[in-house]
């Protein structure tokens, strides 16, 4: 049996575990009415277009407004407008498009040197879906002239009545409210990482539980998820700042689905782990499910640079073959760990501590688990960008609260773990007793060594 660092999750009474959920479930709901109360994370301004007949194949000039560092990025969107009552129409039109930055001087050089032609679906019910023209994943220039023109529209058989343009970008205010949550998420997590190692100073590491080994880990990942170098996009025009945010953020949430793998099944194998059996299986599943999603992030960034219309149906063999090799490899994790759960709880339920452990992480995780379900759901349930697989999930934030209520969730998350696994006030003492021979058991397990023999009644096997 391994010996284990006490935790303050063994002297909490079933008044303090409600304590715990009460003051997560607080910070959590406030972090969710400061961001309602917060900005819109998208600004659009509209240029509509009247059309007639003599100017459907003429190219339309368009100007962005004016832009900073703080808009972050940039989407051109239109939607044509037929005059049609009822039926439904879907045709593939030619668009080309050509976009170019306006410098100081009022030069315009191209962003890519080069005129894309691209076909998009053109669907339409009671009203036509929105198509992409262009995004830009960072801004070299305070404005754009984009050139777009149709080829196949004259081929419709409704009348056109309009085209509407939309300029997206991000909320100036919303960055700024970004910038500074993250900066608090920041230095909470920098304080409660020096606390959490501050309490096991006294321990080996040797004698840290699983848990506790595994908090030593992802709290640091935690501070990179918040992004400590999150300023560097609005000082450097660059794709390197957005994808190391991307990066972080996967490395992370890819540790905490290891996490629950390696203690669902740690908390039954006491003892020495074994690399090739116990680790290397997990690292593998879940090193694939980082594989993939840091492939097609990296994947869409780099067309996107070259080419500001990119889409990936234009790549849709390759896209569709990522997209089922990434649900196969998440279907495996998901039976894995619920294999893990049923029988970690079927076979250590008569084991006081170590039941305790696994029920309350059970208990959190299922809430951060509902939590986060829902809010996927209000985030990308309604209408999104349909054209734009990976672009779509940065602009489908409707408000403050969609960003703050995630970010929130996996902080608060992590700190009520690192507080429930953390050392008690009298940890030191009962250290001292499983140290001293007239209070040790050899029969033991790890969790009536801590306790000695205060509950004799679990000393005997």
């Amino acid at each position: 049996m391994e010996p284990l660092a006490p935790m303050r999750l063994y002297t909490l009474s079933k008044r303090h575990f409600v304590l715990v959920f009460v003051v997560f479930f607080v910070c959590f709901g406030l972090t969710v009415f400061i961001g309602i109360a917060g900005p819109n994370v998208i600004e659009t301004s509209v240029a509509r277009t009247d059309l007639n007949n003599s100017l459907k194949l003429k190219p339309f000039n368009l100007s962005s407004p004016p832009l900073s560092t703080y808009n972050q990025q940039l989407w051109l969107t239109c939607i044509v407008e037929l005059d049609q009552h009822e039926g439904s129409l879907k045709k593939n039109v030619t668009m080309t498009v050509k976009v170019l930055g306006v410098v100081k001087d009022g030069s315009t050089p191209y962003v890519n040197n080069q005129v894309h032609n691209r076909t998009r679906l053109l669907s339409c019910a009671q009203k036509c879906s929105e198509i992409i023209v262009a995004h830009l994943g960072y801004l070299n220039y305070t404005q754009y002239n984009v050139f777009v023109s149709f080829e196949d529209l004259n081929k419709l058989t409704y009348t056109i009545q309009n085209i509407t343009f939309t300029w997206k970008t991000y909320n100036p205010t919303f960055s700024q409210v970004e910038i500074w949550f993250r900066f608090v998420f920041v230095v909470l997590t920098f304080m409660v990482t020096c606390l959490f190692a501050h309490s096991l100073r006294k321990f080996s590491m040797r004698d840290w539980g699983i848990e506790q080994k595994w908090m030593s880990i992802l709290l640091p990942l935690l501070l990179l998820y918040n992004d400590p170098f999150f300023p560097l996009s609005f000082l450097v025009n660059s794709w390197f700042p957005g994808m190391l945010d991307d990066l972080f953020q996967s490395l992370f949430l890819c540790a905490l689905l290891l996490f629950w793998l390696c203690v669902y099944h740690g908390i039954r194998v006491q003892g020495e782990r074994k690399c090739l059996t116990f680790y290397l299986p997990k690292f593998f599943i879940v090193g694939l499910l980082w594989l993939a999603s840091v492939t097609l992030g990296i994947w869409q960034t780099v067309n996107e640079v070259h080419d500001p219309t990119y889409q990936y149906r234009v790549d849709t063999g390759n896209f569709q073959g990522m997209k089922i090799f990434f649900l196969v490899v998440a279907a495996a994790y998901i039976l894995y760990l619920l294999f893990l759960i049923v029988r970690a709880c079927s076979e250590l339920r008569n084991m006081p501590y170590v039941d305790l452990r696994l029920k309350f992480l059970t208990a959190l995780t299922f809430v951060v688990l509902v939590i986060s379900i829902v809010i996927l759901y209000l985030r990308f349930g309604a209408q999104v960008l349909q054209d734009n697989f990976v672009a779509e999930l940065s602009t489908h934030y409707q408000n403050s609260a969609e960003f703050l209520s995630f970010y929130g969730l996996l902080n608060f998350y992590l700190y009520t773990l690192a507080f429930v696994y953390s050392p008690s006030k009298n940890a030191l003492y009962e250290s001292q007793l499983k140290d001293n021979p007239a209070f040790s058991m050899l029969n033991d397990s790890d969790d009536d060594v801590i306790y000695g023999d205060c509950h004799g009644s679990n000393t005997n096997r």
